[in-house]
């Protein structure tokens, strides 16, 4: 819109409304680096899904009109809102950050009516752009700006010269990088400059818009054709200052429970008890470490949620008993849509109170999914949210561990649900065009909230479709994935990307959910999947049955390493989502995270950092035996050999089928655990600490991996400093009981038999 010129301005406190011919901003400053920008454009002001209580913090704010020019300071940021509403951002030494560009958008080229049919005769796919949005922001581009977050979108690490859509959709066709649509939409990106960086959360849950230099070298943009202009500016001097502000909005992810960061063996295609038996039997049997097994929609009767198909599963109660003797846990699927049947409780009680979503003449919309016509719960309500987190009462007296939440964009199978739909936020009316993008969000928090009461355990909660702050609720995966070596590559600027995006707890199905995996491509998923932050196998019922012992034996070999590599990181992975619930930074960081100011590392796809100390290299180019590893200025250690590296240079990596090439931080403290096949007790028996040269100080966490004890005080912090060839352990706080028994120092230039 054409705001036109300046007409006031008016401070009160942090908050100035900047009056114009045509409208109003706001501008405020929630803390000295975090600006909101404003401007009621739909007539409503909605609740932010995101973020939660008051974030606005006592901020000096100073504020001066000149002509044309209103400039608001803060002690980090300097914003200048001009005529027409532009809007530029300026770093504390008045260095330009962010800039509106002043010319106009490129009007995209039109083809005739004769040619638009003679192209899509062939089956060529026309969609037509908008260079006219109600609501853009559109930005100066510079040379040497690249671009991250996002979520889960497709493509490489640095999103420069791509476009998106925010827009949760369910899409089973193998996902390439000109994918403008996913599962999840978090409309948060990361502006990296030559010097200086920068974010931008885009808070409407309408269908949102982003290019990032794709329709020009000049320019940015994010749009919409609905909702506000609502964004937040986050400065900071590095990218980890604004992922720390920005999931200081959005919340950081809850410490999981510790079990859940062990190994998931899934499958669509699990139909009975025998069938769980014999995964939990055969994890035994080969010898590999195994935490969970995953039931996916077989286990229902005829697919209604809340239910246990008694014929495939007479027993569900005793069948999660005899899995919890062997160690492991049962995590359950829960799709949204609620089978339309008279009979049944769930649609019958929802129907009862009014739970499911509406058309706009008042009668219940319904569509199919998997168990066949169906109707929506309206997850924006808070009654709903309760009465479907009371709903998973019977798993969880069942033994049931954790839920998996699918389908949930809302996933339908006769079109997309009408964007006229009737749902609510809260008590507010609203419509599926503005609810579409909180669906999975909602759904998410209801379970969590459900489990969190029936439980009193940190709850494990599985969400295929999110928006900015699931992170608070749930953990997350890349959705139906492909067995291709593309989607392997892709996984690791995804998951990255995530992490970024204030999602750190996610993974993606290791080995390709549909398609058939090949030996060559398992073990090198397996190498990767075992680092990342979640770590599940799981494929279609419709591909080849892909658990490790359906490959011959070597594979088998090379996945128990990496697995037995996993659990004796565990203690090291629960250090760092200990930290990320502290300050928001993931467990799995793209190079660029850690080491910014190196060029080197801004379009880095195929190597990330797990955590500051532990470098990873995995293979992911099919009949590839070596690997080129950039390793950042410093001293490197080989994790597998010891062998010393110079950083600040690229080396050649021997990395045959079973190796993954894996660097320590010279000065690292690595907490590792004796060797498990699950987690139990026996964690807090013996803690291994591998130390390498170079002076270096650790904390390490400790707690009973279950429940919400450790935030009234009940866990244990340990110092170690390793200084001059000396290693201290000392007990910087002390509230778990279960203190280690031992605790073993080791050198990890020396280590033996790492295979």
């Amino acid at each position: 819109m054409s705001y036109g010129k300046i007409a006031d301005a008016r401070q009160s406190g942090s908050e100035i409304l900047v009056t114009f011919e045509n409208g109003e901003l706001e501008v405020t400053a929630y803390t000295d680096s975090i600006i909101r920008v404003f401007s009621d454009l739909s007539g409503v002001r909605p609740v932010s899904h995101a973020i939660e209580g008051n974030k606005r913090t006592d901020t000096d704010v100073t504020m001066s009109l000149t002509e044309g020019c209103v400039t608001v300071s803060t002690k980090e940021l300097t914003v200048k809102i001009l005529d027409e509403g532009k809007i530029d951002f300026y770093d504390k030494n008045g260095k330009a950050l962010c800039q509106d560009y002043r010319g106009e958008r490129k009007t995209a080229k039109e083809l005739s009516l004769e040619m638009k049919q003679f192209v899509e005769q062939e089956g060529h796919m026309l969609t037509e752009k908008s260079t006219d949005h109600k609501i853009q922001v559109v930005k100066k581009l510079d040379p040497e700006d690249c671009f991250y977050g996002m979520g889960d979108k497709t493509g490489f690490m640095n999103k420069r010269g791509y476009e998106y859509v925010s827009w949760n959709t369910d899409d089973p066709f193998p996902h390439v990088d000109s994918y403008k649509s996913l599962y999840k939409s978090i409309p948060f990106f990361i502006t990296l400059k030559k010097e200086g960086v920068f974010g931008i959360f885009y808070d409407n849950t309408f269908r949102t818009y982003f290019d990032f230099g794709k329709e020009s070298d000049d320019y940015y943009f994010f749009a919409a054709d609905e909702g506000n202009l609502n964004y937040y500016f986050i400065g900071g001097n590095s990218i980890q200052d604004v992922v720390k502000g920005y999931t200081y909005l959005t919340g950081t992810a809850p410490l999981p429970q510790l079990w859940t960061l062990g190994y998931h063996q899934s499958r669509w295609g699990y139909r009975c008890e025998a069938d769980i038996r014999e995964i939990a039997e055969n994890m035994k049997k080969y010898d590999l470490p195994c935490d969970a097994v995953h039931m996916d929609i077989d286990y229902m009767r005829g697919y209604r949620v809340f239910t246990v198909d008694e014929e495939k599963f007479p027993d569900i109660g005793a069948l999660t008993d005899e899995i919890h003797r062997k160690g492991m846990h049962l995590v359950t699927i829960i799709d949204p849509g609620v089978k339309k049947d008279a009979e049944y409780s769930v649609y019958k009680e929802g129907m009862e109170k009014g739970y499911f979503a509406v058309t706009p003449e008042g009668g219940v919309y319904e569509n199919a999914v998997w168990p066949g016509t169906a109707v929506y719960p309206d997850f924006g309500r808070r009654e709903v949210r309760k009465w479907w987190g009371e709903n998973h009462r019977m798993l969880m007296e069942k033994g049931i561990d954790g839920i998996w939440n699918d389908m949930n964009e809302p996933a339908s199978f006769e079109g997309e649900l009408p964007e006229d739909v009737v749902f609510y936020a809260e008590e507010r009316k609203s419509c599926h065009s503005e609810m579409h993008n909180v669906y999975g969000h909602n759904m998410a928090r209801a379970a969590y909230e459900g489990l969190k009461e029936l439980t009193g355990k940190r709850p494990f909660v599985i969400t295929r479709a999110c928006y900015s702050g699931s992170q608070k609720y749930a953990m997350a995966w890349t959705g139906d994935n492909q067995s291709l070596w593309a989607h392997l590559q892709m996984a690791i600027p995804q998951l990255c990307n995530l992490g970024l995006s204030g999602m750190p707890y996610v993974g993606t199905d290791i080995g390709g959910f549909g398609a058939d995996a090949t030996k060559e491509l398992m073990c090198r998923w397996i190498e990767l999947g075992c680092l990342s932050p979640f770590c599940r196998n799981h494929n279609a019922i419709s591909s080849r049955e892909q658990e490790p012992w359906t490959f011959d034996e070597e594979t088998i070999e090379i996945y128990r390493k990496y697995l037995k590599l996993r659990y004796a990181l565990l203690p090291y992975l629960y250090d760092l989502f200990r930290q990320e619930e502290e300050n928001g930074l993931p467990l799995m960081r793209p190079m660029v995270l850690q080491y910014e100011k190196d060029p080197e590392t801004r379009n880095m796809n195929g190597q990330f950092m797990l955590g500051e100390s532990l470098l990873a290299a995995p293979v992911v180019e099919q009949g590839a035996a070596r690997k080129m590893v950039y390793l950042p200025e410093g001293i490197w250690y080989d994790y597998w050999t010891g062998e010393k590296l110079e950083g600040g240079r690229y080396v050649i990596r021997k990395a045959a089928l079973d190796e993954c090439p894996l660097f320590v931080k010279a000065g690292s403290i690595l907490p590792h655990y004796p060797e498990m096949d699950h987690v139990s007790k026996e964690k807090d028996k013996e803690l291994i600490l591998r130390v390498y040269p170079g002076e270096g100080e650790y904390f390490h966490y400790q707690d009973n991996g279950e429940d919400f004890a450790y935030r009234d005080g009940e866990y244990n912090l340990y110092h170690i400093v390793s200084r001059e060839g000396q290693v201290s352990v000392d007990l910087a706080h002390q509230g778990y009981e279960a203190a280690y028994e031992k605790v073993l120092v080791q050198d990890g230039t020396k280590v033996p038999d790492r295979e």
